[in-house]
């Protein structure tokens, strides 16, 4: 039996994997960077399980390269958008991600995106660390105020209602976007709306997206909805980068048609848009959402936990 895991983690799930399968051949990816296609390919050939990293494009050439005995691919990550679910389904192979690690640390990023938009957090670093910062000056880098302002969390899953759970402590009016009624946003002390996207965008002082990627939510952000939005207003992006037409954003953030935007994620990531370095007005992370050690951690013991149920013959317990 063979295991590969596809990336280096900060808990390295080999020692679990061998003391369950002691017989199984471990295939560790320990290079500290993201394996070629063509090593990846060939570093799953005659795995019965992979524990893939997110970024790896796990498609009908994955699976073929795999060989037939592959049972599971444990992705370490809530979106399983780089995984071809059809094919997955079509040849009986499991696929899992890994939601609860995820959620609370990327609804924190949220609102770090969001408070330090607001906040012009960009613009006030790069004063103090150019030495020109001459001290206290009343209109020096105004920002927007978050307590008591509106709210409007378009994608409301796991992610989406733990960055409404946080906008309490702002006392917030909280507007959502969902497939569904949520009723546990919107009974007390919450007291969420739901409303359509195009309807929440004019109301709205903060926009955050936490929505899956998918053809429906591809450049769901446009121009024409980011002019939807107030000009003082601020879109955060922890979902997936092309949720967002960053040209569109660019635009925006330039003409000042919104105040600020806050991005853990990117269209073309790990590139960046023709113009979104340069911005003042836009707070950038390098996909952090969920890079807390603890969490971290939790991610590759709920993908052990996958990997060991399947070759048990078990159901696994995050089973997509």
């Amino acid at each position: 039996m063979i295991i590969v895991i596809t990336a280096d983690y900060l808990r390295d799930p080999a020692d679990s994997l061998q003391r369950q399968f002691p017989d199984a051949e471990i295939r560790r990816n320990a290079t500290g960077d993201i394996l070629s296609r063509a090593a990846l390919l060939g570093a799953i050939s005659g795995a019965a399980a992979v524990i893939a990293f997110g970024r790896d494009r796990v498609d009908a050439e994955f699976f073929e390269a795999a060989g037939p005995q592959l049972q599971i691919v444990a992705n370490t990550a809530v979106g399983v958008d780089n995984i071809d679910l059809e094919e997955a389904r079509r040849r009986r192979i499991q696929i899992t991600n890994t939601p609860d690690p995820v959620c609370e640390p990327t609804a924190d990023a949220a609102w770090l995106l969001m408070l330090g938009a607001a906040r012009r957090v960009t613009e006030a670093q790069d004063l103090v660390r150019s030495g020109s910062w001459n001290g206290f000056w009343p209109t020096l880098l105004a920002g927007q105020k978050v307590l008591r302002k509106t709210l409007l969390i378009v994608g409301a899953g796991r992610i989406g209602q733990a960055i409404a759970r946080r906008a309490m402590g702002w006392e917030m009016e909280v507007l959502y976007v969902a497939n569904s009624d949520k009723p546990s946003l919107e009974e007390a002390p919450l007291g969420a709306t739901r409303v359509a996207l195009d309807e929440g965008l004019p109301r709205a002082d903060f926009v955050c997206l936490s929505v899956p990627l998918n053809e429906s939510t591809h450049h769901l952000m446009d121009a024409r909805r980011i002019g939807l939005m107030k000009s003082s207003a601020v879109l955060v992006n922890v979902a997936r980068g092309p949720v967002v037409d960053e040209a569109a954003l660019v635009a925006a953030l330039r003409s000042h048609q919104i105040f600020a935007a806050g991005l853990d994620v990117f269209e073309k990531e790990p590139e960046l848009q023709a113009g979104l370095r340069e911005l003042p007005n836009v707070v950038l992370l390098p996909h952090l959402g969920s890079a807390t050690v603890e969490d971290r951690h939790w991610v590759v013991e709920m993908a052990v936990e996958n990997v060991s149920a399947a070759l048990g013959n078990e159901v696994p317990p995050n089973l997509v």
